[in-house]
């Protein structure tokens, strides 16, 4: 009996240290130090954060996404709005997807995930330009720039996230945090509109803790939210969040 109790004791290890990893997590509180490696592999979405020089990585544990770490952003260029032409230096903002095709372990910065600038939404507006990058070496012309320890891990769990089976990974870029606050403070801005168009992505990652689906329709980011079965899509000026019961 001792012996089955110690091997059950066993076989239960994981499963228990896995759940208080759960229970001990806010979407908001990164992972600690001792549980990341084994969370490698797992799905990945990036949110950046352009005002606060941010770039937060999240890992799917359970059926939401929590805080796995945030790094700072050595750089970029541009100052905020999206990236319209190829040599006005700006870095993007949007929703972007990466691939296996778009790693560059080779970069000369380092290492480097393409984001796939342009995207649908980009094209529709004629908006050029290319090799836009999440990359190393602290340096920047239009792409994020990270310390070459930070580009280590995210290109670590991007490539693990991609290599199990995560089809690609969404990058959400925001010129800042969208909260209603920020929104505010900048609402005489000329990219308002555009601006309008990336909150609902922004609010219902905050809500849900899930990244968003979103698609480009008109000229214009949608973002579609579940309804029952069913995967209603809204124009983004248009969508509202359910309240939380």
């Amino acid at each position: 009996m001792r012996k089955i109790a110690l091997l059950l004791a066993m076989l239960l290890i994981p499963c228990v240290s896995f759940a208080g990893l759960l229970s001990s997590n806010s979407s908001s509180t990164p992972v600690s130090k001792e549980f990341k490696q084994q969370l490698m592999g797992s799905p990945v979405y990036i949110q950046i954060f352009k005002e606060e020089r941010t770039l937060d990585l999240y890992v799917k544990m359970g059926e939401t996404y929590q805080l796995l770490d945030s790094y700072k952003i050595c750089n970029y260029s541009g100052g905020l709005g999206p990236k319209q032409r190829q040599g006005d230096f700006k870095s993007p903002e949007g929703f972007y997807n990466v691939s296996r095709s778009q790693l560059k372990p080779d970069s000369r910065f380092y290492k480097a995930i393409n984001i796939g600038f342009p995207n649908d939404y980009d094209r529709a507006h004629g908006y050029e330009g290319k090799y836009l990058m999440i990359h190393g070496a602290c340096v920047s012309i239009g792409c994020y720039a990270m310390t070459d320890s930070g580009i280590d891990e995210i290109f670590q769990f991007v490539t693990g996230a991609l290599v199990f089976g995560q089809s690609s990974v969404q990058v959400s870029i925001y010129p800042f945090r969208m909260t209603d606050a920020n929104m505010q403070r900048h609402k005489f801005s000329y990219y308002k509109d555009f601006w309008a168009q990336l909150k609902p992505g922004y609010d219902y990652f905050e809500q849900t803790h899930k990244p968003p689906m979103v698609t480009v329709q008109s000229g214009r980011y949608v973002v579609s939210k579940p309804l029952s079965h069913e995967v209603r899509s809204q124009l983004a000026s248009n969508y509202a969040l359910p309240e939380t019961k």
